[in-house]
């Protein structure tokens, strides 16, 4: 366990741990504690930093209670993509979690500031997302000492698909359902005509005090 992910997990559990509850992360940052949200990031999972988090989701309800099993795919078709939850199915950019739930896709992109984050294990960090330089590339940082891999939540997994450029069909109808749920920590499977990339998964338990 690294040492100031030892020391913000002692801080987070001083506090109730119920929103609205209050503590510090650094000398400069009070932060409130909020209802879990989720972020969908892109990274080396054992870097502290990086670039790219313009590339970086956010879901602020749970997307999996929210899902359709793959195995009702057909059904969500017949409803013109609707789901239960009434997010909107996008054939050209779609989601999967590791239980082989069809997911909402999370909001592009995560927003530019500070964020109490952690993987439910041992380390609890302070993520700094940096507004877009010239480019349009986004940095991102944790807390010293701390990695992406330390505060990815390790059983849950999203994997995110759109169509090759070979002109193949991609639909979660090519999906092998019986591969599913996944190992925690392994990569998603692949489904056929479709390009696939692997997200991490970080839950935001707090937000910065805005009294």
């Amino acid at each position: 366990m690294r040492a100031q992910g030892l020391l913000l997990w002692t801080m987070l559990l001083a506090f109730s741990l119920t929103p609205g509850s209050a503590f510090s992360a650094d000398p400069g940052t009070r932060y409130t504690r909020i209802p879990i949200q989720f972020i969908a990031a892109l990274g080396d999972p054992t870097a502290n930093s990086g670039t790219g988090a313009q590339t970086w989701g956010i879901w602020e309800k749970d997307p999996g209670p929210r899902g359709v099993w793959l195995r009702f795919f057909g059904l969500l078709k017949a409803t013109g993509g609707y789901a239960p939850a009434l997010w909107k199915f996008d054939p050209d950019d779609w989601w999967l979690d590791e239980n082989g739930l069809i997911m909402e896709k999370p909001s592009f992109p995560l927003a530019p500031g500070k964020y109490l984050v952690t993987g439910n294990r041992e380390a609890v960090a302070e993520l700094t997302i940096y507004p877009n330089d010239e480019s349009g590339d986004r940095k991102w940082e944790l807390t010293e000492g701390i990695n992406l891999y330390d505060v990815t939540h390790l059983p849950c997994r999203s994997a995110r698909f759109r169509p090759s450029t070979d002109g193949s069909i991609c639909t979660p109808a090519n999906a092998l359902i019986p591969a599913f749920p996944i190992t925690p920590g392994t990569a998603m499977p692949p489904v056929s005509g479709c390009r696939k990339l692997d997200y991490s998964v970080l839950f935001i338990i707090g937000l910065p005090d805005e009294t």
